[in-house]
């Protein structure tokens, strides 16, 4: 994993990444890391390095979202839209967790705050319950500091960092 630049940010924002990092290097299996916003925008990802290489291939055939953030970011914030229209079509309360289970890995989304989600990618012989748990340790930290303030300053620090790296 590629440690994101954390210079300049705001305390929570600072442990927002380090709560993200700890996440990634504590539980073995996990690929790919991507908090998302309710409209669909990546905030922090386990690899912001790849953003940029995702916006310059572009076109190009990928396979899936190992090689880039922004992949993974899209397939998370899709499923979260189709699981909360299922639970509204099913009158069964909100959302907590879906999880996808493919032949050569794992998808696992959960709801942060706010319609804010936690997507991580596992590989196929991670241990679903020990990600899980770490997920929802992940969450119960984070979910009261991902407010519409630290959510603008993650933005902003993500277009900055794409934009400097485009260079």
């Amino acid at each position: 994993m590629t440690a994101p630049s954390t210079f300049g940010l705001s305390s929570e924002a600072r442990n927002l990444h380090w709560l993200l990092t700890n996440l990634v290097e504590e539980v073995p299996g996990i690929q790919s890391v991507a908090v998302v916003s309710s409209d669909g925008l990546l905030l922090l990802s386990s690899d912001p390095g790849r953003n940029a290489e995702a916006r310059e291939a572009l076109g190009t055939r990928r396979k899936g979202p190992r090689g880039s953030a922004a992949d993974l970011a899209t397939i998370v914030s899709g499923i979260g839209s189709l699981t909360v229209g299922t639970a509204k079509l099913m009158e069964f309360g909100p959302v907590k967790h879906t999880m996808v289970a493919m032949e050569e890995g794992s998808l696992f989304v959960m709801s942060i705050s706010d319609g804010s989600l936690l997507g991580v990618h596992g590989s196929a012989d991670c241990d679903m319950s020990v990600v899980a748990y770490h997920m929802a340790l992940f969450v119960g930290r984070a979910g009261h500091v991902l407010t519409p303030e630290l959510r603008s300053e993650l933005r902003k620090s993500l277009e900055a960092e794409s934009t400097g790296s485009a260079r």
